[in-house]
Formats: C-alpha cells, structure tokens, sequence
C-alpha cells in the first residue's frame, strides 16, 4: 500500500538531544524508518521536529539529505529567528513550523498570530499544531484567520472534539495520525472529519511513536479503508498530503 508519511520523527543520537519532563526518547535513525516502513511504497513524509529536539535544526537538515526527494521538514525555531535562516531551512526541505503545546520544547502560543504569518508570507510555510483539541477552544478564533494550518493526532481527545470540526469547517487540516495516542475511535473520527472537508485529513505513522500508549502498526493503515471508499482513501493516504507539503 502507498502513502506520503504526514508525520514521523527521526531520533539520531549524533545530534543534541534534551530531556523532555524526564523522557529522553531512544534512537530513530533514517535506517530504522526505511527498515520499518519497508512493506510500503512511501512516496515521501514529514520529518517532525519532537519536543526533546527543541530548536535544534542540524538533525532536521541531516536526515532530509539522506531521505532525500519528497520529504519535506517541520521545525520549531524561535520567533525571532533571521529572515536569512528561515529562508536557509526553506532551501533545506523545511515547509513547516511547529508549536508544541502539548509537551514543549517549541516557541510559546503567545507568538502564534504574529509568527505564522511571518513564516507564511516569507516562504509560504504551514503552522502544525500539537494541541489536545480541550485546548482549542481557547485559540479557535487566532487559527481560522490563520493563512494555513494543520492539528496532529485527530487532536488527541474525544472531549473538543466538536471544536476540532468546526476549525475543518473553515479549512484546518487534521492529520490522521498517533492513533495509540487518543482516547475515541480513529474509524468515526475520521469519517466525521472527511465528511466536512475530504481535503483535510492527512495519514501519517506518527513512527517511532514516543511515548504513546501503543505504537504504529502496519494495521493502521487499514483503518482508513475501514472508514472510507477507495476514492476516499487515496486522498487521505497521499493525495491531500502531496498537495499540502510539496506545492
């Protein structure tokens, strides 16, 4: 089965690594992806920056030269950071900023407004969000004037979930990822959200999967075929995320 990996996370010990609230994740190398995706055509994916890599930049820059065509980076860097190196990471892959509200290491939401739209109108970067959706509702009305934005893990909880849909509503992404890391049913979740916005969803494998309940299994993949039709599927496998990372 083909899909473009909307989410994963490469861990390679040369570069710093910082303890996150106590957790300090084990290696995940470029090697380890390739081998553990090896039953799939991977057309490509988005190498998220984690909490316990926080500003660093040089594992990012690294694994997309090894991984090479089709994937794309999602960083976090400071507010601050020079036109000249966003511009730099732009050249490098990079096609996204993250804010990590749920573990940190990320800047703080307070630069949300202001630095999303840096970014967008300098090298036309997306903001992803990892945010349980119980704290969305808080900052609803700052994403949907957003220029664009996408939410991990189909938000994380049952509880805001409404708030979620109404945020696809008005054309934030929603990443169909982390399934071992929410406490709802994913096949519902996802057919709830495809039916407002089938351009919304994006699958990825959320691999090495740090920290939550249970990791990626190759099934996984085949609950999007549970919750919808072939046509459907192919949009939320590939399609939709081709046309949000490499455009």
């Amino acid at each position: 089965m083909r899909f473009f990996d909307s989410h994963l996370h490469i861990i390679d010990p040369r570069f710093p690594l910082v303890p996150n609230q106590g957790y300090m994740p084990d290696p995940f190398t470029c090697n380890d992806y390739l081998q553990r995706t090896e039953e799939f055509e991977v057309l490509g994916g988005a190498i998220v920056s984690g909490s316990f890599q926080a500003l660093d930049q040089s594992y990012l820059i690294d694994a997309l030269k090894t991984l090479g065509k089709n994937f794309v980076g999602v960083t976090q860097i400071p507010y601050d950071t020079s036109d000249q190196k966003i511009k730099a990471l732009n050249e490098a892959g990079v096609r996204g900023l993250r804010f990590n509200v749920n573990r940190g290491g990320s800047e703080d939401l307070a630069q949300l407004d202001y630095f999303s739209r840096r970014v967008h109108d300098l090298v036309g970067w997306h903001t992803e969000l990892y945010i349980n959706s119980t704290d969305l509702q808080e900052i609803k009305e700052t994403v949907i004037e957003l220029p664009a934005v996408s939410i991990d893990h189909l938000g994380l909880s049952q509880q805001g979930f409404s708030t979620l849909l109404s945020l696809v509503d008005k054309g934030v992404k929603v990443k169909a990822t982390g399934f071992g890391r929410i406490d709802f049913d994913p096949i519902s979740a996802i057919q709830q959200i495809h039916a407002i916005n089938p351009h919304a969803l994006m699958f990825g494998t959320d691999l090495p999967s740090t920290r939550a309940k249970s990791s990626f299994q190759n099934s996984d993949v085949s609950i999007i075929s549970q919750a919808l039709n072939e046509e459907e599927v192919t949009k939320v496998l590939y399609k939709n995320a081709l046309e949000w990372y490499m455009r």
